[in-house]
């Protein structure tokens, strides 16, 4: 199982970003998944978790602004990043938990990362 992660690019402040994040195979039952950014001057920062009864949290500082989401039947989780700043400049990660249905064994994949820069 591989996780794609796409959706970043350049904005300017204010603006908005959908991020996705896509299971390769569909043997594969999602369970928690995360967000994750990391910025060289801040070192990595869970942004967002969904777990699998679709619950949610979110890091304070995009809160109100981000949202997690997710597609069953897709296998993709969603961010959606609205009112973007600065400081949300940084190579954003998903990671998400989950069973690998042909075993039945827990599995953990992370997404390559993806890039979203905003400017001021």
């Amino acid at each position: 199982v591989q996780l794609q992660a796409y959706g970043g690019g350049l904005v300017q402040a204010g603006g908005s970003l959908r991020l996705s994040c896509a299971a390769s195979s569909s043997g594969f039952s999602m369970r928690t998944m995360y967000w994750y950014r990391e910025a060289p001057e801040s070192g990595r920062q869970l942004v967002a978790i969904m777990t699998a009864d679709g619950s949610t949290n979110y890091a304070d500082s995009v809160k109100g602004r981000f949202t997690i989401s997710r597609d069953n039947a897709k296998n993709t989780v969603y961010l959606q990043m609205n009112s973007l700043r600065p400081d949300d400049t940084a190579v954003y990660y998903c990671n998400v938990d989950g069973v690998v249905l042909a075993t039945g064994r827990h599995a953990d994949y992370w997404g390559q990362g993806t890039l979203v820069t905003v400017s001021s």
